[in-house]
């Protein structure tokens, strides 16, 4: 019996959804797509579903802004490869989302083959970067000081610092988490 792959496809478009979901049925024929529009439905999937193979993640979909959100689920599911998926084309942003930790990251102007493709190499174990980028490195020094300090967090402190992102208080993050607020003071102090 073949095993059964799980994806998540993270996307506010019903129709690129629908598009990237037809995709990924032909890459196998054991698939389970689990389908969100915005970023709250996509945090209780990735936590809801233990068995997850790959999500594939939109950067500008409501209720995360910019590379949070790929920031939350690596820290809710570090194993879990995470491929951004975006019609942005911008290099810094590229080379970020790899260095936070995704996957990989896919143009939406990608053909199925492109696509395809990527997912495989991303199953296969691979990271893949649209064709034709040249990544080079982070030439602000404040942005890389930050991405190296987020690079050492730990996934409960990764967690914390999204619920913080959000707007959430100490308390409520410490109810979310199911842990006392003390903790989540501790966690708070580390990240800064």
């Amino acid at each position: 019996m073949t095993a059964r792959l799980t994806f998540v496809v993270a996307d506010d478009h019903p129709l690129f959804r629908g598009a990237i979901k037809e995709t990924l049925q032909s890459i196998d024929e054991h698939v389970h797509i689990l389908e969100a529009g915005d970023f709250e439905t996509a945090k209780k999937l990735v936590a809801d579903t233990p068995d997850i193979d790959f999500v594939l993640l939109d950067l500008t979909m409501p209720g995360t802004s910019g590379l949070s959100g790929l920031v939350t689920l690596r820290a809710m599911q570090a194993a879990v490869p995470v491929v951004i998926v975006s019609a942005s084309d911008d290099v810094s942003t590229i080379r970020r989302a790899l260095e936070l930790g995704a996957s990989g990251y896919i143009k939406k102007s990608s053909s199925i083959d492109e696509i395809r493709s990527a997912i495989n190499t991303v199953l296969a174990g691979g990271v893949v970067t649209p064709s034709n980028v040249e990544l080079g490195s982070e030439s602000d020094p404040e942005i890389h000081d930050l991405i190296q300090r987020i690079q050492t967090l730990t996934p409960q402190q990764a967690r914390v610092l999204g619920m913080l992102a959000e707007g959430l208080l100490n308390k409520q993050i410490a109810y979310e988490l199911s842990v006392s607020e003390a903790t989540i003071k501790a966690h708070v102090s580390a990240v800064l």
